[in-house]
Protein backbone atom coordinates (compact mmCIF):
# COMPACT_ATOMS: atom_id res chain seq x y z
CA UNK A 1 0.00 0.00 0.00
CA UNK A 2 1.17 3.53 -0.72
CA UNK A 3 2.02 5.50 2.38
CA UNK A 4 3.44 8.94 3.02
CA UNK A 5 7.17 9.55 2.76
CA UNK A 6 7.79 10.34 6.41
CA UNK A 7 11.53 10.75 5.84
CA UNK A 8 11.05 13.97 3.86
CA UNK A 9 9.61 15.79 6.87
CA UNK A 10 11.84 14.26 9.55
CA UNK A 11 9.16 11.73 10.46
CA UNK A 12 6.11 13.99 9.98
CA UNK A 13 3.80 14.87 7.09
CA UNK A 14 1.18 17.63 6.99
CA UNK A 15 -2.44 16.48 7.06
CA UNK A 16 -5.05 18.84 5.65
CA UNK A 17 -8.53 18.12 7.00
CA UNK A 18 -11.74 18.90 5.09
CA UNK A 19 -15.39 18.47 5.91
CA UNK A 20 -16.46 15.50 3.76
CA UNK A 21 -19.85 17.02 2.96
CA UNK A 22 -18.96 20.66 2.29
CA UNK A 23 -15.26 20.66 1.41
CA UNK A 24 -14.59 23.33 4.05
CA UNK A 25 -11.00 23.20 5.32
CA UNK A 26 -11.26 22.51 9.03
CA UNK A 27 -7.66 22.28 10.14
CA UNK A 28 -4.11 21.24 9.37
CA UNK A 29 -2.10 18.93 11.61
CA UNK A 30 0.82 16.54 11.37
CA UNK A 31 0.98 12.77 11.22
CA UNK A 32 3.81 10.41 11.94
CA UNK A 33 3.76 6.78 10.81
CA UNK A 34 1.92 5.61 13.96
CA UNK A 35 -0.77 8.31 13.60
CA UNK A 36 -1.18 7.33 9.94
CA UNK A 37 -1.57 3.66 10.84
CA UNK A 38 -4.02 4.36 13.70
CA UNK A 39 -6.13 6.59 11.44
CA UNK A 40 -6.37 3.85 8.81
CA UNK A 41 -7.07 1.12 11.41
CA UNK A 42 -9.69 2.98 13.46
CA UNK A 43 -11.30 5.36 10.98
CA UNK A 44 -10.85 8.13 13.56
CA UNK A 45 -8.40 10.94 12.76
CA UNK A 46 -5.22 10.59 14.77
CA UNK A 47 -2.32 13.03 14.62
CA UNK A 48 1.08 13.73 16.13
CA UNK A 49 1.08 16.67 18.52
CA UNK A 50 4.33 18.55 18.15
CA UNK A 51 3.66 20.61 21.28
CA UNK A 52 2.96 17.57 23.46
CA UNK A 53 5.33 15.28 21.56
CA UNK A 54 2.66 12.59 21.67
CA UNK A 55 0.02 10.80 19.63
CA UNK A 56 -3.24 12.77 19.61
CA UNK A 57 -6.67 11.39 18.79
CA UNK A 58 -8.68 14.39 17.63
CA UNK A 59 -11.61 14.92 20.00
CA UNK A 60 -10.23 12.70 22.74
CA UNK A 61 -10.84 15.44 25.33
CA UNK A 62 -13.62 17.50 23.75
CA UNK A 63 -15.63 14.68 22.19
CA UNK A 64 -15.33 16.42 18.81
CA UNK A 65 -13.84 13.44 17.01
CA UNK A 66 -13.26 13.26 13.28
CA UNK A 67 -14.71 10.22 11.55
CA UNK A 68 -12.64 9.66 8.43
CA UNK A 69 -14.62 9.22 5.21
CA UNK A 70 -11.71 9.29 2.74
CA UNK A 71 -7.93 9.49 2.75
CA UNK A 72 -5.89 11.01 -0.08
CA UNK A 73 -2.16 11.39 -0.58
CA UNK A 74 -0.51 13.91 -2.88
CA UNK A 75 1.70 13.17 -5.90
CA UNK A 76 4.92 13.55 -3.89
CA UNK A 77 3.71 11.29 -1.07
CA UNK A 78 4.44 14.02 1.45
CA UNK A 79 1.02 15.48 2.28
CA UNK A 80 -2.20 13.80 3.37
CA UNK A 81 -5.76 15.00 2.86
CA UNK A 82 -8.47 13.64 5.15
CA UNK A 83 -12.15 14.12 4.39
CA UNK A 84 -13.98 13.79 7.68
CA UNK A 85 -17.28 14.06 9.46
CA UNK A 86 -16.65 16.49 12.31
CA UNK A 87 -18.51 15.47 15.48
CA UNK A 88 -19.71 18.30 17.67
CA UNK A 89 -19.48 20.80 14.84
CA UNK A 90 -16.07 22.23 15.82
CA UNK A 91 -12.57 21.25 14.76
CA UNK A 92 -10.73 24.09 16.46
CA UNK A 93 -9.64 23.92 20.11
CA UNK A 94 -10.65 27.60 20.41
CA UNK A 95 -14.26 26.56 19.83
CA UNK A 96 -14.62 27.56 16.19
CA UNK A 97 -15.89 25.22 13.50
CA UNK A 98 -12.67 25.65 11.51
CA UNK A 99 -9.19 26.59 12.66
CA UNK A 100 -9.24 29.03 9.75
CA UNK A 101 -11.80 31.39 11.30
CA UNK A 102 -9.81 34.60 10.79
CA UNK A 103 -9.47 36.48 7.51
CA UNK A 104 -6.35 38.62 7.18
CA UNK A 105 -6.27 41.59 4.83
CA UNK A 106 -4.37 44.86 4.50
CA UNK A 107 -7.02 46.32 6.85
CA UNK A 108 -6.30 43.80 9.58
CA UNK A 109 -7.96 40.72 10.98
CA UNK A 110 -11.64 39.83 10.73
CA UNK A 111 -13.33 36.96 12.58
CA UNK A 112 -15.43 35.20 9.96
CA UNK A 113 -15.97 31.83 11.63
CA UNK A 114 -18.67 30.54 13.88
CA UNK A 115 -17.79 29.74 17.50
CA UNK A 116 -19.51 26.46 18.34
CA UNK A 117 -18.42 25.98 21.95
CA UNK A 118 -16.68 27.76 24.80
CA UNK A 119 -13.24 26.18 25.27
CA UNK A 120 -13.15 27.16 28.95
CA UNK A 121 -16.14 24.90 29.56
CA UNK A 122 -14.79 22.00 27.49
CA UNK A 123 -11.12 21.97 28.51
CA UNK A 124 -11.19 22.24 32.30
Amino acid sequence: MTEPDFDKGQGLVPAVVQDAATGEVLMMAYMNRLAWQKTLETGIATYWSRSRNALWVKGETSGNIQKVHAVFIDCDNDTVLLKVEQAGGAACHTGYRSCFYRRISKDGEEIIGERVFNPEEVYR
